[in-house]
C-alpha cells in the first residue's frame, strides 16, 4: 500500500504543486496515512493467527523498517524530480515576455 501511494502521488505532486514544502508536506502525509493502515492491517493479521502472518511473534520486524523507509526516500526522490522536470520545462520554453521587449503580438510579426 505504501509503494502504491509512492508511485501514485510523489511525482505527480512534485510536478504540479509549485511549492517544494507543500508537495514534500502532502506526500509525507498520504505515505503516514498508508503506512498506519498498513501496518495495523499486517499487525492484526500476525495477533489474529492468520495462515501466513507477516511478522513472527517474539521478533523484532527490523526488515519492514528499513523497506518502507527506502520506500518513503524513493518517494522523495520521485518527488523532487517531478519538482526539477517542472522547473527545467518551464525555463526551455519559449514564451514572449514584456521583459524581453516582445510583446506577444509584436512577437508573432516578423520585422
Amino acid at each position: 500500500m505504501i509503494a502504491v501511494v509512492t508511485v501514485l502521488l510523489a511525482f505527480p505532486l512534485g510536478y504540479f504543486v509549485r511549492s517544494r514544502l507543500a508537495a514534500s508536506t502532502a506526500y509525507a502525509i498520504a505515505y503516514l496515512w498508508a503506512l498506519v493502515f498498513q501496518t495495523l492491517y499486517l499487525l492484526l493479521d500476525s495477533l489474529g493467527g492468520g495462515s501466513a502472518p507477516a511478522f513472527e511473534a517474539g521478533e523484532f520486524p527490523w526488515q519492514y523498517g528499513v523497506v518502507t523507509a527506502a520506500i518513503f526516500g524513493v518517494g522523495f526522490g520521485l518527488l523532487n524530480l517531478g519538482h526539477w522536470l517542472k522547473a527545467r520545462s518551464s525555463r526551455t520554453g519559449t514564451r514572449a515576455t514584456a521583459a524581453s521587449g516582445n510583446s506577444a503580438v509584436s512577437a508573432n510579426i516578423a520585422p
